[in-house]
C-alpha cells in the first residue's frame, strides 16, 4: 500500500498550514517513491529541522518505516564518506578486512593482535617495552597483560601538543575558560608533588569526592602520576557512603571542596565529608573553617611544575571504583595500569573520537564514566568539555552549543527529561557529529528525540561496567544507527547468550568470553571467581547479569537484569541497599525494592513493596515522603521512589527468599500504565 500522508496530519502536529502545504507534496512523492531507508535520508536532510515540534518528526520516522519488518528501523544511515572518515574504517584499511564483521571476528579471534594494534594506535607510552602482550598460563580468568612492561598511564594522557585545548569548562551562569594540555600537565605535576611533599607513598589510596572540575582532573591524573591510587566517591553520596567507601579502601586522605553550586542553590559538601571522618582532608574553597588535621587547597598545592611519572607494573592499581552487588556493600573494583587502555579504545574505534574533538559527558568521578572521560578523550588527544551546573537545564545546552561539543554523552533518564521540559528547543547542536547512551535502558521515542536535537545523528548506546573499564556491547559509527538498539560486541571482545537451561539463545542472560583488556581480574572484598565465572555455561564465560535480546538483523537490544541489581538514573544500586534504609522507616515490617521499566520501555522507575507494622495507619503519601527522605539523607538524593505498594506479605521461595522477579511481574501486570516521574 502506497504511503500518503494529509495536510491535516501535518497541521495537527503544529506545523503552520502554510508550510505543511508547501512541504506536503514532495514528503508524499518521497514516501510513495523511494525505499524507507533512503526517503527516511531525504526526510532528514531536507524537511525534518530542530526547531520543529518532536510529534512531527515521529509522524514521518512512523509512516516512512510502517512495513520495516526487522526490529526498530534506523533513524541515521553512515555515507561512504563518513564510513572512511572513521578510525574503525583507517583500521580495517590497514587490516585488509572488507566490511565490519569481519573486523569484529577478527578483533575476538586474534585478541593479542588486536589489543597490540591498539597501543600503537594510541601511542600508548611505556617506560620499559612488554616482552608479551599477554601471559594466558593462568588462564583466562587471570591474564597478565604487558608482560615485563613497566608504565605510568598518566603519562599517555598528555600526548597533545601542549597547545592544544585539553579542557573547556563553564560555571553555571559563568563564561566558558579553557586549559590547555600544558597548562593541565603543570597542574597535574604540582598536584603530584603536593602529595610527596605531604608525605603519601606510592600505593597509598587517595579518595576523590567533587563534582566533575578542571581541578578534579588534574587532581585524578596527579595521584596516578605520583603511583598513588585514585578512590572515586560520589559527591552526592551521604555521609555513611562516604565513610564506607574510605573504610573499604583503607584511604589515606580525601580531596573534596567546602559547597556545591546546583540551579544557584549552594549544597554544602566538606561538612558531609567531615562526618564520614576521613584522616585527612584537602579542601577547595575557601569559605567554611577546617579541622586542625586538613589541609586548604592552597597550603597542599606545589609550586613545582615538573615531576616524573613513578614507573609501575601493568598490574599495578590507578583507581579503586565502586559498583553495586547483591549485598548491602559495594564491590570495591581495582582498575590497572591497563584498564584505561580499554576506556581509550572504545572511545577512539566506537565513539569514534579524533584528536580536536569536543567531548562532553555530564558524569563524576564516583562513577567509572568520569575516569572513562578523562581516558577516552585525553589519551585520543581530544577536548574534555565539562559544565558545572545541572545538566537539566538550559543552561547545559548552551554550554554544549558554545563549546562546540562533537560528542555528546547522556544517561537515559537526562533525555527523557530534556523532552518533557523542552528546554534544549531552538539551540544549535550541529557541531555534534555522535551521541553517546549509557548507564540505563533507553526508551526509543527519547533517543529519536536526541538525534533530532542535532539534525539527526547517530547514538553509539554503550553497555558495561564498571569491572570492564568500558563496554561489552556498543555500536558503531560505520553502521546504522537505530534508536535504542546495540550494534556489536565491542571490539576486542565476544559475547554469548544463554537461555535458563544454558543453551546458545537469541534471548537471555548474556556472557563475555574472556580475557580482554579492561576486564577486572581481582576485587578486594570479594571473591572474584564467586562473582564472575562461578557455574557459568562454559569455562571460558564470565558473568556479567544483563538480559539481551539479539534481533533478526544481527544487532541487539537490551532487556535489564538478571539479578536484583538496578541502575536508577545511570547510578547502579542493589535491592538490599535500599532495603537496608527502609525497612528502618517507622512503620515499615518488612520492605522490598525493586526497579520496573515503563511500558515503552526506558530506564527503570523504583518501586517500593511494603508490608506495615500490625496496628499502624499510615497515610501512603506521608509514608512515601519518609522513605524518600530516609534514602535521600542516608544513601543518595538521586534515587526516586515512583511508586509505594502497601502489600500484605511478600511472596517468598521455600527457603524464606524473597521473590522480587514475581513482584516486578505483579507490578508492570497490574499498573501497566503507571505514571512516569
Amino acid at each position: 500500500m502506497t504511503k500518503q500522508l494529509s495536510l491535516e496530519q501535518i497541521i495537527a502536529c503544529g506545523i503552520a498550514k502554510e508550510t505543511a502545504a508547501a512541504m506536503l507534496p514532495q514528503i508524499n512523492q518521497w514516501l510513495s517513491s523511494l525505499p524507507a531507508s533512503e526517503c527516511w535520508q531525504h526526510l532528514t536532510h531536507h524537511i525534518l529541522k530542530p526547531d520543529q515540534p518532536f510529534n512531527f518528526h515521529e509522524l514521518l520516522y512512523q509512516t516512512t518505516f510502517a512495513s520495516w519488518k526487522t526490529g526498530q528501523p534506523p533513524a541515521w544511515f553512515p555515507t561512504n564518506e563518513q564510513i572512511q572518515a572513521t578510525n574503525i574504517a583507517v583500521l580495517m584499511k590497514q587490516l585488509e578486512v572488507d566490511d565490519y564483521a569481519e573486523l569484529h571476528a577478527w578483533s575476538a579471534a586474534h585478541r593479542s593482535e588486536f589489543w597490540e594494534m591498539m597501543i600503537q594506535r594510541l601511542g600508548i607510552r611505556l617506560q620499559k617495552p612488554y616482552s608479551e602482550i599477554v601471559d594466558l598460563s593462568q588462564g583466562v580468568e587471570s591474564p597478565h597483560w604487558l608482560v615485563d612492561a613497566r608504565l605510568n598511564i598518566a603519562e599517555s594522557c598528555f600526548l597533545a601538543d601542549e597547545n592544544a585545548i585539553a579542557i573547556i569548562f563553564q560555571e553555571e551562569g559563568g563564561s566558558l575558560a579553557t586549559l590547555t594540555y600544558g597548562e593541565l600537565h603543570s597542574l597535574t605535576n604540582r598536584v603530584a608533588n603536593g602529595l610527596v611533599n605531604a608525605g603519601f607513598v606510592p600505593g597509598d589510596a587517595i579518595a576523590i569526592a567533587m563534582p566533575m572540575t578542571a581541578e578534579s582532573v588534574a587532581i585524578y591524573l596527579g595521584i596516578v602520576k605520583a603511583g598513588c591510587v585514585v578512590v572515586s566517591i560520589a559527591d552526592s553520596f551521604a555521609a555513611a557512603e562516604i565513610a564506607m567507601r574510605l573504610h573499604l579502601s583503607e584511604a589515606k586522605a580525601i580531596f573534596t571542596q567546602d559547597y556545591i553550586w546546583r540551579c544557584g542553590k549552594q549544597l554544602p559538601l566538606y561538612s558531609k565529608v567531615v562526618d564520614a571522618n576521613p584522616t585527612k582532608a584537602i579542601v577547595l574553597g575557601t569559605s567554611v573553617e577546617l579541622r586542625s588535621s586538613d589541609l586548604t587547597w592552597k597550603e597542599f598545592l606545589s609550586n613545582n611544575e615538573q615531576f616524573d611519572a613513578f614507573s609501575v607494573h601493568p598490574a599495578a592499581h590507578t583507581n579503586i571504583l565502586f559498583s553495586s552487588g547483591t549485598t548491602g556493600v559495594p564491590k570495591a573494583i581495582p582498575w590497572t595500569q591497563t584498564t584505561p587502555i580499554k576506556c581509550a579504545a572504545d572511545g577512539h574505534l566506537h565513539q569514534d573520537i579524533h584528536p580536536g574533538d569536543v567531548v562532553a559527558w555530564p558524569t563524576n568521578l564516583g562513577w567509572m564514566m568520569g575516569p572513562w572521560l578523562i581516558y577516552a578523550s585525553l589519551v585520543n588527544r581530544a577536548t574534555i568539555a565539562l559544565y558545572y551546573g545541572t545538566a537539566t537545564e538550559r543552561g547545559f545546552g548552551e554550554f554544549i552549543q558554545d563549546a562546540h561539543v562533537t560528542m555528546l554523552g547522556v544517561v537515559p533518564s537526562l533525555v527523557s527529561i530534556w523532552k518533557t521540559t523542552a528546554c534544549m528547543q531552538g539551540l544549535d547542536w550541529s557541531s555534534i557529529k555522535a551521541f553517546s547512551s549509557t548507564g540505563e535502558c533507553s526508551n526509543p521515542q527519547d533517543m529519536l528525540f536526541l538525534m533530532s536535537l542535532a539534525g539527526y545523528k547517530p547514538i553509539v548506546e554503550y553497555c558495561g561496567g564498571t569491572e570492564i573499564g568500558g563496554a561489552y556491547i556498543t555500536s558503531t559509527l560505520v553502521q546504522p544507527s537505530a534508536p535504542s538498539i546495540f550494534t556489536t560486541p565491542a571490539l576486542g571482545l565476544d559475547l554469548v547468550i544463554v537461555d535458563e537451561e544454558g543453551h546458545p539463545a537469541d534471548k537471555g542472560e548474556v556472557f563475555i568470553v574472556a580475557p580482554s583488556i579492561g576486564l577486572s581480574t581481582e576485587l578486594l572484598n570479594k571473591d572474584h571467581h564467586q562473582v564472575y565465572f562461578a557455574n557459568t555455561p562454559r569455562a571460558s564465560l564470565r558473568r556479567h547479569g544483563d538480559q539481551i535480546e539479539r534481533l533478526l538483523n544481527g544487532y541487539y537490544c537490551a532487556q535489564g537484569r538478571v539479578d536484583d541489581t538496578m541502575n536508577l538514573g545511570g547510578i547502579k544500586v542493589s535491592s538490599v541497599e535500599i532495603e537496608q534504609i527502609v525497612n528502618s522507616v517507622e512503620g515499615i515490617s518488612e520492605a522490598v525494592a525493586i526497579a520496573c521499566s515503563p511500558p515503552s520501555g526506558g530506564p527503570s522507575q523504583l518501586v517500593i513493596y511494603a508490608v506495615l507494622e500490625t496496628n499502624v495507619q499510615h497515610d501512603k503519601e506521608v509514608l512515601k515522603n519518609s522513605l524518600q527522605t530516609a534514602i535521600r539523607q542516608q544513601l543518595n538524593p538521586l534515587f526516586k521512589i515512583q511508586d509505594l505498594v502497601i502489600i500484605d506479605t511478600l511472596p517468598r521461595t521455600a527457603s524464606n527468599k524473597v521473590m522480587r522477579r514475581v513482584l516486578r511481574e505483579h507490578y508492570q501486570a497490574v499498573f501497566p500504565s503507571y505514571k512516569l516521574v
